[in-house]
């Protein structure tokens, strides 16, 4: 009887540290994006540290959110032979309301997420009339400085299906400007005047050069409208375009006067070390990662940090890592730069202090972001030193200097010094030996260069077809082709740009016969490089010349 009591107590004292494991796992939340419109949907991510049965407690949600349709997802990581489980459930969440809105926390098991604050605004466009398909675009910020990021978000709005979708970018000019992908494109649904309508998100993270005004061209969407069973005819939907203002660098803050030229609209600065660094041994290496992360900037404008530097340690810096990350302020970058330490003289070792100073886009605002000063107790290796040597100034008995006067006549004999000056002759010889046979001239057999990967060949020519394009060289345009059509197809060649055209995606074959008729038709004209162009930086190939286009844009088709 003792014995079944023992293994019951044990059994129930094994499932309660189970569930106290499970229940501790930590837990985050987030979001696709924070700022939405009135009745368009977003998700929430419920993230967990550690692979656990437990459902998350989503009924707080249901008091400012509609809860649509969710899924689970398992993660398992090996980073450095430590394994890492993470559970991720996802759900669609449309708000009830306009405003700033607070997600309350989310409970897995005793552990809770922290909240999240998100802005519902009211639905800034409205469909033109009664249309089932439109087009918008807006910019986060008319007004900017030089370098700092601007978010050019375009949305396409369809209440009906579509056929051989093609989306046009807008056209940019004015001042220089950089363009990034913010993201991949986001699909989600709204519902406008009770028509409910599939929307697609593409977000474009733009970076001015120099000061002035960008012009932004309404962007294009194209497809085919299908109503009733009946495909209509490809139909153009545009945006309104955009202007912004760029504004000049403002001047330094008098602290800073040589401040590198860093706008964002949020930096952190932080540290980690590969050890606790208050004391350390003399000789021992010890490693300090610093990391700048800046929202709205690229990885590779973050300037980098004057390495840090003080008696008694020398410091090695290695080459930096460079990443980013796209949130729903755009595209944050990070940079990591890495310092290995080594003391080399026992005693207390300052750091200096680690100051960043950038501009805030949002506040516009010099601000300066800092790591404070660290000491660091260098001590002693604990290595014994070398003895010195003692001086001989021990007396010697009569014996042991009888020993020493015989065997000195010994030692300095000729026949010994010649065998000493036999083997340093023969130790000479070995060397001039082995220098000239290491230093004869090879003779190598020469080698043919490496094939060139077809590939790397292809988008060379689409690269020159595309440079033709712009500069209006048809014949240029029809020849590099042509050549990329030998390479592709090359048990079956096109002969002509109109064989050509069957066998790419409708959005370049338009383009294609467009080209065909004007540049080598019975009436010739001026054909448009830049819409050619375009079409050859993204098309596909069809499998055979009776396949249908697919979406450029998944999923373009609304639900239902």
């Amino acid at each position: 009887m003792v014995g079944i009591k023992l293994r019951q107590t044990a059994w129930i004292t094994l499932s309660v540290l189970l569930l106290s494991v499970q229940s501790f796992a930590a837990v985050t939340t987030r979001v696709d994006r924070a700022d939405i419109e009135l009745n368009e949907s977003f998700t929430l991510e419920v993230i967990t540290d550690a692979n656990i049965d437990l459902q998350p407690d989503i009924s707080v949600l249901e008091q400012d959110f509609y809860i649509g349709q969710g899924s689970q997802l398992s993660n398992t990581t090996i980073v450095n032979g430590q394994i890492r489980r993470s559970k991720t459930w996802t759900y669609v969440l449309m708000p009830k309301r306009a405003g700033q809105m607070t997600i309350p926390p989310v409970s897995v098991g005793t552990e809770q997420s922290d909240p999240l604050i998100i802005t519902v605004s009211e639905p800034s466009y409205a469909p033109p009339g009664v249309a089932e398909v439109f087009l918008t675009s807006e910019v986060d910020f008319n007004e900017t400085y030089v370098q700092a990021q601007v978010l050019l978000t375009i949305k396409i709005y369809r209440s009906v299906a579509t056929r051989q979708p093609a989306l046009r970018d807008p056209t940019i000019s004015g001042v220089e400007v950089l363009s990034e992908m913010a993201g991949d494109d986001r699909s989600y649904e709204a519902v406008i005047d009770g028509t409910a309508y599939n929307v697609v998100e593409r977000v474009y993270a733009l970076y001015p050069q120099e000061s002035g005004s960008i012009e932004i061209s309404p962007a294009r969407f194209e497809a085919r409208v299908l109503r009733n069973g009946r495909i209509t005819g490809r139909k153009v939907f545009e945006s309104e375009p955009q202007v912004i203002t760029v504004q000049s660098i403002p001047p330094r803050p008098d602290e800073f006067p040589d401040a590198v030229w860093l706008p964002a609209r949020d930096l952190q600065l932080s540290e980690e070390w590969s050890r606790e660094p208050g004391e350390v041994k003399a000789g021992e290496p010890l490693t300090r990662h610093v990391t700048i992360s800046a929202l709205g900037q690229l990885e590779t404008q973050i300037p980098a940090l004057e390495t840090p530097s003080a008696d008694g340690i020398n410091v090695y810096p290695d080459k930096p890592e460079l990443s980013r990350r796209i949130e729903s302020g755009g595209i944050r970058g990070i940079r990591k730069d890495q310092y290995a330490m080594i003391g080399v003289t026992a005693g207390v070792v300052t750091l200096p202090a680690l100051e960043v100073p950038w501009w805030n886009t949002t506040t516009s605002e010099w601000q300066v972001a800092r790591l404070p000063e660290r000491s660091i107790t260098i001590q002693p290796s604990g290595e014994a030193p070398l003895p010195e040597p003692e001086a001989e100034t021990a007396a010697v008995d009569g014996a042991d200097a009888e020993t020493n006067s015989d065997a000195a006549p010994t030692l300095m004999s000729g026949g010994f010094w010649r065998r000493v000056s036999e083997l340093l002759a023969a130790v000479w010889l070995v060397t001039l030996l082995a220098w000239w046979w290491t230093s004869r001239p090879v003779k190598r057999e020469p080698r043919e260069p490496a094939p060139v990967p077809l590939h790397k060949r292809q988008s060379r020519l689409l690269k020159s077809a595309r440079k033709a394009a712009r500069a209006g060289d048809a014949a240029s345009v029809k020849q590099s082709l042509l050549d990329w059509a030998a390479l592709e197809w090359p048990e079956n060649t096109p002969r002509s740009i109109g064989s050509l055209a069957s066998r790419v995606s409708p959005d370049l074959a338009s383009e294609l016969d467009r080209f065909s008729s004007l540049s080598y038709g019975p009436r010739r004209g001026e054909f448009d490089g830049e819409a050619l162009a375009a079409a050859i930086r993204s098309f596909s190939v069809l499998k055979d010349e009776t396949t249908e286009n697919n979406e450029q844009l998944p999923p373009l088709m609304p639900a239902g």
